[in-house]
């Protein structure tokens, strides 16, 4: 299955999203912030980053803004996983460059649509 960085600040959502992942065989990786989800896109090199937007150091937005900038990382699709759920954070999200916005705490099946549909296109 597919390599999945998850970038957030919160152990239990970041719990929560492994234990989904790997129920379905995909191996997870786990960075606490929008800074070191960003080192450890450049050093892991996953198929795809599930991106909180509310952190430290550096937030969701900025980080997938910095990770399309990147000719290294930019083919590496982004979903936006966030509380935040007004229309204009979906498309502020897009603005930056993510191929997807989910609303913590997203459903099972929502969560495997969508990286399914975003590894098929890939």
């Amino acid at each position: 299955m597919a390599r999945i960085l998850v970038v957030d600040d919160s152990p239990v959502q970041a719990l929560t999203l492994r234990r989904m992942l790997e129920k379905h065989g995909h191996e997870v990786l786990v960075a606490e912030n929008g800074r070191l989800g960003i080192e450890a896109a450049r050093q892991e090199k996953p198929d795809l980053i599930l991106m909180d937007v509310v952190m430290p150091e550096l937030n969701g937005f900025q980080a997938t803004r910095e990770i399309n900038r990147d000719p290294g990382l930019s083919a590496i699709p982004v979903v936006i996983v966030s509380t935040k759920d007004e229309p204009i954070d979906k498309v502020y999200g897009e603005r930056q460059g993510a191929s997807g916005y989910l609303i913590k705490p997203p459903t099972e099946a929502d969560l495997l649509r969508t990286i399914n549909t975003l590894l098929t296109s890939a």
